[in-house]
């Protein structure tokens, strides 16, 4: 039997953590207080019962997405299989690679459906789920390396403009990467859209066969990881200038294929010191789009 999830708030009394196995979310509702009471208890209902309910699927969730496979049951792995569908023809990818930011989703959509909110965010370790009602914004930071978090800068987003999502990958975090970069950041319009297609950069942000990158096969780390037999980046040493602009080209040129695509709006790359922003042009309703900002910042969530 495993152990019971904790939920609780956090010193602050403002935010709520919610940890369950390798599930750690951090959550916080800003309206009237009863409101997001009522959004905390939602929250906290639902949150008990995904690890469950995804570990019922598991065995599917880390099979290869292909067309004409069947759908799962759950309602996080059918947002999953869905966010993860346009990359299943180009390149191999699992549902696993949206399980973050659709978890993120779920969890926002039982708070925003039982509470009346102005602002809310639920962050699944740096994938987040944003909820804005008319006329409010969020900024938020964006960092550099995930294991060592400092900003280099953020992003405004106003509740006039689509992206509700925001995800980072990067062979520096909690989950296995393919690619070098440090970490890679994308807007998307939902969680799971962003937290696939962070994926699908980082991934790309690469220079194979380069002697200073150690890979291991994914399995020698994780017996049960849905990369199989795959190498996954477990070390980059120092590059050239030459090189950290070849690696972050590729992933600015997969970055810009999927804004083409609608598939996200936004996205920054970090490689080694170094950045790139990709910003679509798909704007909201006032012709603003949400913007990178490079400036230093003291706010991770405003």
């Amino acid at each position: 039997m495993r152990e019971q999830a904790q939920i609780g708030l956090l010193p602050d009394g403002r935010r709520l953590h919610l940890h369950d196995g390798p599930i750690d979310l951090i959550i916080e509702a800003f309206g009237a207080t009863y409101q997001v009471n009522l959004a905390y208890q939602a929250a906290a209902a639902r949150f008990v019962t995904v690890l469950d309910e995804l570990c019922s699927e598991l065995a599917f969730l880390r099979q290869p997405a292909r067309v004409g496979n069947p759908q799962p049951d759950g309602v996080i792995a059918k947002r999953m299989v869905e966010a993860v569908a346009p990359y299943c023809m180009r390149t191999f990818i699992t549902p696993m690679a949206a399980v973050a930011g659709a978890v993120a989703e779920e969890i926002l959509i039982s708070m925003t459906s039982a509470a009346n909110l102005s602002r809310a965010y639920v962050n699944n370790g740096g994938d987040i789920a944003l909820h804005l009602a008319p006329g409010e914004r969020f900024i938020v930071g964006i960092v550099e390396r995930p294991d060592r978090p400092s900003l280099f800068g953020k992003v405004e987003l106003h509740s006039t403009h689509p992206v509700r999502g925001i995800a980072t990958s990067g062979w520096r975090g909690r989950s296995f990467s393919l690619g070098i970069a440090d970490a890679v950041t994308v807007l998307a319009d939902n969680a799971s859209m962003a937290d696939a297609a962070a994926t699908i950069i980082a991934n790309a942000v690469n220079l194979p066969g380069h002697l200073n990158i150690t890979r291991v096969p994914a399995r020698d780390l994780a017996p049960d990881s849905d990369l199989g037999d795959r190498f996954v980046t477990q070390g980059v040493g120092e590059l050239t200038s030459a090189e950290v602009s070849l690696a972050l080209h590729r992933g600015e040129s997969c970055a810009e294929s999927l804004i083409a695509s609608g598939l996200i709006a936004a996205a920054a790359l970090n490689l080694q010191g170094t950045t790139c922003v990709t910003i679509g042009g798909k704007a909201d309703s006032e012709g603003r789009p949400g913007r990178f900002v490079d400036e230093e910042s003291s706010l991770a969530m405003q």
